[in-house]
């Protein structure tokens, strides 16, 4: 059996034309997806990158393994914890993997036979890399049986496509530096400017149009959406297309300026959880199928285990999408329960009609404690009716701590002990901050811009010796 097993970072699943999005970003993707079978509504129910890959290689949540947050020091994964590519491995498939993940922490590395660094000088990692890579691998391996993990970063900040990708979504007659634009404001005078200022905003110019950066991330993903193509006209030019389980999936989607998060993934909303995932095994899984119910990420190892035919393990949080593939289950789940411990901490729950959210710490932004929202009325979540339907809000935040308290068991919850020793992506912005004379209070009240600009200007003028 051939796997090919394809993380799409920072992929939004309403910005793919096979989930409703008008633009041409994703034609090769979405023929894929016709040829195979696509998920309608599949979410990341741990977020951002590390907790959502953690569960997906695993096949249980977050508060199962006890890894919640991202960047934390202190999360482990004990090696008694079952492992997708060890169990493949064990099972006799040559397992390799393309990808950098290793760099966040070591269990991404286990049970492959090769583990290709992705990483090269740079903090961003082209696809034009993992293919060459990929290419590479697949020349030497495609006459045996293989799992083949790749990890495409592109739609991932900072958002640099290769030139002739832009002018497909943005007018080259438009001006992205006009100063008469002021889009980009809201961005710019954010509690997390600090830090995207040096990742990301510092990398593009004196951008003054919102619209082009949106513009910037439709490219990275026709640009991906190329790659993905080369990629498998490789897989026909070595006659193994056919032979080959692709299954594509986003480990978190991408906020465009929504709920004041600016090209980033943080917040439980749709535009963050919602990801796409789309499988095409050709002769098992008929073309142009599509699922309409709930699933979710952890339900992707044992589907690929029972794929494998494999022993799926008691204990696991995923669920295998088969019987939804067959058409004799609408998805997997009637309830998904979501969290975050990174920029902010929060927890949600949704059945697909309602979502409720609870934030614990709201981090760099302001949130209120409870939302909740009505996704078929209002899918972009901009009308919170935590305090009109408070009845309904009590229900579903009853079950949602019902269900953690479930999964806790009586451990300490993770999310808490993380809290305590406080927000990774917090205290790395503290850091920022403290360079140049600001405390966390002090720039919560009053995210300017001009008041960071200026104080990095007076470090400069100072020989780099802070405020």
């Amino acid at each position: 059996m051939k796997i090919v097993f394809v993380s799409l970072d920072t992929l939004r699943a309403s910005r793919l034309g096979a989930y409703g999005y008008g633009k041409p970003t994703s034609p090769y993707l979405d023929r894929i997806a016709s040829q195979g079978v696509l998920f309608k509504r599949a979410y990341a129910a741990d977020i951002p990158t590390e907790v959502a890959h953690t569960g997906i290689f695993t096949g249980k949540v977050g508060l199962t393994t006890g890894v919640v947050a991202h960047g934390s020091e202190l999360t482990s994964l004990p090696r008694s914890v079952g492992w997708l590519p060890a169990m493949l491995f064990g099972a006799g498939l040559t397992t390799a993997a393309i990808d950098n993940l290793y760099q966040l922490k070591e269990w991404f590395a286990r049970g492959y036979r090769y583990y290709i660094n992705s990483s090269g000088r740079q903090r961003w990692i082209d696809g034009r890399t993992v293919n060459e890579l990929a290419k590479a691998w697949l020349n030497e391996h495609a006459g045996e049986d293989f799992f083949l993990f790749l990890h495409y970063w592109d739609p991932h900040t900072p958002y640099l496509p290769p030139e002739k990708y832009v002018s497909r979504f943005y007018d080259a007659g438009r001006d992205p530096r006009d100063p008469a634009n002021r889009s980009m404001e809201r961005a710019y005078n954010n509690g997390a400017y600090p830090f995207f200022k040096y990742h990301h905003y510092d990398l593009l110019g004196p951008v003054t149009d919102a619209e082009y950066i949106n513009a910037l991330y439709d490219a990275e993903i026709r640009y991906l959406d190329d790659l993905l193509q080369e990629l498998d006209e490789t897989l026909e030019r070595l006659g193994i297309r056919d032979d080959t389980l692709l299954m594509l999936f986003g480990d978190h989607g991408e906020s465009l300026t929504e709920h004041d998060i600016f090209w980033d993934h943080c917040g439980l909303y749709e535009h963050t959880v919602r990801v796409p995932l789309i499988m095409r095994w050709p002769g098992r899984i008929p073309a142009g199928r599509s699922v309409s119910g709930l699933v979710q990420q952890v339900d992707m190892m044992p589907t690929l285990l029972e794929a494998a035919g494999l022993p799926v393990p008691d204990g696991l949080d995923g669920r295998s999408l088969w019987p939804a593939i067959r058409g004799e289950a609408s998805g997997a789940h009637d309830t998904i329960y979501l969290s975050e411990c990174a920029w902010q901490a929060a927890r949600g729950i949704t059945d697909g009609s309602y979502k409720l959210i609870v934030t614990y710490d709201p981090g760099p932004f302001k949130r209120p404690p409870r939302e909740l929202y009505h996704l078929e009325a209002d899918p972009d979540e901009t009308v919170n009716l935590a305090e009109t339907m408070p009845a309904l809000a009590d229900r579903m935040e009853r079950q949602l701590n019902d269900w953690v308290a479930g999964k806790l068991a009586g451990r300490r919850d993770p999310m808490l002990a993380q809290l305590e020793a406080g927000l990774p992506f917090r205290k790395r912005l503290q850091t920022i901050l403290g360079q140049f004379g600001f405390t966390w209070e002090d720039w919560w009240n009053n995210p300017a811009r001009e008041r960071f600009d200026e104080a990095m200007e007076r470090s400069r003028m100072n020989g780099g010796k802070g405020a």
